[in-house]
């Protein structure tokens, strides 16, 4: 199976076409140039970035740690001076509390690690 990818190679190709182009009397030649060019830059800035990620890849969050982080009481934002939350609200609130510490639980039981 032949490799498609842009490599060193093709890159080395492309820059040599964008070279070319730029040199060209004509605007649209030029510009088309300068396009291939940028275009170069940014794979080139995209390799650096995929190949750091590769090399220090970021921690995975846990269920556990995701939910940790969502509040647990409303926004805390009323309506005016003195006025009480609304009880609905209040309602929704505490479900997604217990909801978050049922999904903890149950995490902790399935979890390999907390075996």
């Amino acid at each position: 199976m032949p490799n498609d990818a842009l490599d060193a190679e093709k890159l080395q190709i492309l820059a040599r076409w964008a070279a070319g182009l730029r040199a060209d009397q004509r605007d649209e030649l030029a510009a088309a140039g300068r396009a291939i060019e940028l275009l170069i830059e940014e794979i080139e800035r995209l390799h650096v970035l995929l190949w750091g990620r590769q090399l220090y890849p970021e921690p995975t969050r846990t269920l556990e740690a995701v939910w940790s982080q969502a509040p647990e009481d409303g926004d805390g934002e009323v309506e005016g001076p003195g006025a009480e939350p609304d009880a609905e609200v209040a309602a929704t609130d505490d479900v997604g509390a217990t909801l978050r510490r049922r999904l903890l639980r149950r995490f902790h039981s399935e979890s390999p690690s907390h075996s």
